[in-house]
């Protein structure tokens, strides 16, 4: 393995373990990690900051939108607590490298992107790439992706100022759900929490804090 690479996976298992107290996850399973090194994010990158591949930051790829930072990106991936035969739904499909991650881990992914440049783009480099079960959808995210719910696990990677009440709906019973939720303002702008969700038996909802973030806004309509 590539040496920027591995100190990269080494910076996130530190983060992992600093962010322990919030995150409950001092230690990212053994299948995220895997996952982590084996898709290579310099692939999902614009070719002219495609050096700065193995920094742990969100950087950006065009039209406001930026892939997430590694970190976050491993973080999240780990509290959806995924097993093999998973159907899950992102919203925010970027450049695809949220879903390159998921699809390593999962049976299917379908990934709905507002931005119909970054959806085709997206689309086009997982199946260069050899991700056969991804699916990418152009639509709005609040709506989720009706046509194939419910999902096993949901992952957003927008900020809302709610829960959006049709990912919910499409979430399974004993579904997982990850999202950055805007929680008020401080002097830099909106504060963000991200949040884990898992939906109950009675419908009613089991939410966990995790850290502050900072996410694009998740934009459209119900």
């Amino acid at each position: 393995m590539e040496a920027r690479w591995a100190h990269l996976l080494q910076e996130i298992t530190a983060n992992a373990r600093e962010t322990a107290a919030y995150t409950g996850r001092p230690v990212l399973s053994e299948r995220v990690m895997a996952a982590m090194a084996k898709v290579p994010r310099i692939a999902f990158l614009p070719d002219d900051i495609r050096v700065d591949a193995y920094l742990n930051q969100p950087l950006p790829i065009g039209y406001g939108q930026t892939i997430s930072q590694p970190f976050i990106v491993a973080l999240m991936t780990d509290l959806l607590d995924l097993t093999p035969t998973d159907k899950v739904l992102e919203i925010g499909s970027g450049s695809g490298y949220q879903s390159a991650i998921l699809a390593e881990l999962v049976a299917e992914v379908h990934s709905v992107e507002l931005v119909a440049d970054l959806a085709k783009s997206a689309a086009r480099r997982l199946a260069k790439l050899g991700y056969r079960t991804v699916h990418i959808h152009h639509g709005q995210g609040r709506r989720g992706w009706l046509q194939d719910a419910p999902y096993a696990a949901i992952l957003v990677a927008a900020a809302s100022p709610d829960i959006p009440p049709h990912l919910i709906e499409q979430l399974s019973v004993d579904g997982r759900m990850v999202l950055p939720v805007e929680e008020g303002y401080r002097d830099t702008g909106t504060y963000q929490k991200l949040l884990k969700i898992v939906k109950q038996r009675d419908n009613t909802l089991k939410q966990q804090h995790c850290l502050s973030v900072a996410f694009v806004p998740l934009v459209g309509r119900d």
